[in-house]
């Protein structure tokens, strides 16, 4: 994270005035003007503490090289428990090699190990 930043889920006390200045401007705006611009000036206003509640904590987030730290850590310990899997398979594979070549009478590739 590039924000050490408390977990709770307690808006912030700029996000609770924006939206109640917010609230004002447009109650006003209906008071005050002929209902059609007042309905633009409410949305407008509403649209813009909106943003501002969204784009809040646009930088509490993992970089992208945390993500792929993460992801390649995840791979590794996936490819290391598919290890013995991957063990008894060369085995089968390379047994069925050295039968296919007996019965052939010729010598397999990779039965030696170097096919690989």
């Amino acid at each position: 994270m590039t924000e050490s930043r408390s977990s709770s889920r307690r808006p912030s006390a700029f996000l609770v005035v924006g939206v109640l200045v917010g609230v004002a401007v447009a109650a006003g705006a209906f008071a005050v003007l002929d209902p059609i611009v007042a309905s633009a000036v409410a949305i407008a206003v509403l649209t813009a503490v909106g943003v501002g509640a969204a784009a809040r904590n646009w930088d509490a987030h993992e970089t992208f090289e945390d993500r792929e730290h993460a992801r390649a850590r995840r791979r590794q310990e996936k490819w290391e428990r598919g290890a013995d899997a991957r063990a008894r398979d060369r085995a089968r594979w390379e047994a069925a090699k050295a039968r296919q070549a007996r019965k052939t009478g010729g010598t397999a590739p990779g039965a030696d190990g170097a096919g690989r």
